[in-house]
């Protein structure tokens, strides 16, 4: 005999809007979770093979493309550029990669992996964590469609609005506004606007 089970949508649906602070409480705490996870397996592997996860996503990517400039790495890692500079300066010091000048646009620098760099990538355990790795390969197709479509619907709600500064961007607003509230006597400083 089989037992049905009710709807979730339906008896979801139906709650009202006060219930919902159960299920912000329980989203904070799994993707805390999440978070202290990825930071443990990223210590253990920086410990293991002496890169962090940005530099080993890094490493990865150039494997895939074969080469990128800085700007196009930095999209496909979803890091700024400015990260990204900092992250290729140590694994270039470390001869993990080389810069090349781009035969396409002779103005931008290619990144490609070194022998070293590909070595590296050989030795070292997945960025991915291997219970996450082995419990993915476990479950049905369906059930990691719909793990990567919440997990990315969370990334969705998380970032900030499309028209907002970034903090990169932001600094551009608020570096001049400093720099004039510091510069300038009060009697100097134009009016405030409302």
């Amino acid at each position: 005999m089989t037992t049905a089970f009710p709807n979730p949508v339906e008896k979801i649906s139906a709650q009202p809007a006060e219930q919902d602070d159960s299920y912000q409480l329980r989203i904070l705490r799994a993707v805390r979770r999440i978070v202290r996870s990825v930071d443990v397996h990223s210590r253990r592997l920086t410990g293991l093979a002496g890169v962090t996860v940005p530099q080993l996503l890094c490493l990865l990517s150039i494997k895939e493309s074969g080469s990128l400039s800085v700007r196009d790495l930095a999209r496909k890692v979803e890091l700024s550029p400015s990260v990204v500079v900092g992250i290729v300066d140590r694994l270039e010091a470390n001869g993990y990669l080389t810069r090349t000048r781009s035969q396409r646009d002779r103005r931008k620098m290619d990144l490609e992996l070194t022998e070293a760099g590909l070595q590296l990538i050989r030795n070292t355990p997945s960025p991915l964590h291997e219970r996450l790795q082995a419990g993915l390969k476990n479950i049905s197709q369906l059930e990691r469609a719909t793990i990567a479509l919440s997990l990315e619907r969370i990334l969705e709600l998380l970032e900030p609005v499309a028209s907002l500064p970034t903090r990169d961007e932001s600094a551009f607003f608020i570096e001049p506004i400093t720099q004039m509230s510091l510069s300038t006597s009060p009697e100097e400083r134009p009016p405030a606007t409302h």
